[in-house]
């Protein structure tokens, strides 16, 4: 089946992202916009995905995520089959993770938000900030998890894995890259590679109308993340 997806937005737990993207707010907009399934893929963080499960309930599939940023400053999208699992991941993010303090006059706010929209809660620490894991560390433990690391905007000169690194390490086996909305061009003419554009999302007028496709065996996070596998 093919179903319309947007894998990369930011709530307001992300500091570059406006505050009204609570987890209401975005779950309304995708179905308004009809997509079948979003994922909400805050910096180094997860704390929203939760809400965004509840507020979408059976309307929407949201895909546990989030955007690490690891020790060479690459951005990974990383996705799991279920909340447990990103949980259980962010436990490590937050070991490896030495931020300073945000300044939120100067970057922006990091909401907590519940099912609800009500502000439970703030990051104190900068979230736009590296790990301390590398791109291959990252990679380990999140298949470690059962979940899939697709490398995020591959084709913008700042923050991705070409920018950094100059090219895309073979032996860590990406099978899926994204790439901008805006992108022009084939970033490779590898045949085994997948290309996904997502909208980084960081206002609701943003988010994807039905025009970015998975086509996957059945509408479920499992087989989203064979998919992009």
């Amino acid at each position: 089946m093919r179903i319309a997806v947007d894998l990369h937005i930011h709530s307001a737990l992300s500091p570059c992202a406006q505050n009204d993207m609570t987890p209401n707010n975005i779950v309304n907009m995708a179905v308004l916009k009809g997509l079948d399934t979003i994922a909400i893929t805050d910096h180094n963080s997860c704390d929203n995905v939760g809400a965004a499960i509840a507020a979408a309930g059976s309307r929407l599939l949201i895909l546990p995520g989030m955007e690490v940023q690891s020790r060479e400053e690459v951005h990974l999208l990383c996705y799991f089959t279920d909340l447990a699992a990103l949980n259980r991941f962010e436990s490590v993010v937050r070991h490896h993770f030495q931020a300073p303090a945000n300044d939120p006059q100067r970057f922006g706010h990091q909401l907590i938000i519940n099912e609800r929209d009500e502000v439970v809660g703030e990051k104190r620490e900068l979230l736009i900030s590296s790990i301390d894991l590398s791109i291959e560390e990252v990679v380990l433990e999140v298949r470690k998890r059962g979940g899939v690391v697709v490398p995020a905007h591959v084709d913008r000169p700042s923050y991705s894995i070409l920018s950094q690194l100059g090219f895309i390490p073979p032996e860590l086996g990406f099978n899926t890259l994204e790439v901008s909305k805006s992108c022009s061009g084939i970033i490779s003419h590898d045949n085994k590679i997948s290309y996904l554009f997502s909208s980084d999302a960081h206002c609701l007028a943003d988010i994807l109308e039905r025009e970015s496709f998975l086509f996957v065996g059945e509408l479920s996070s499992n087989s989203i993340i064979q998919r992009l596998s």
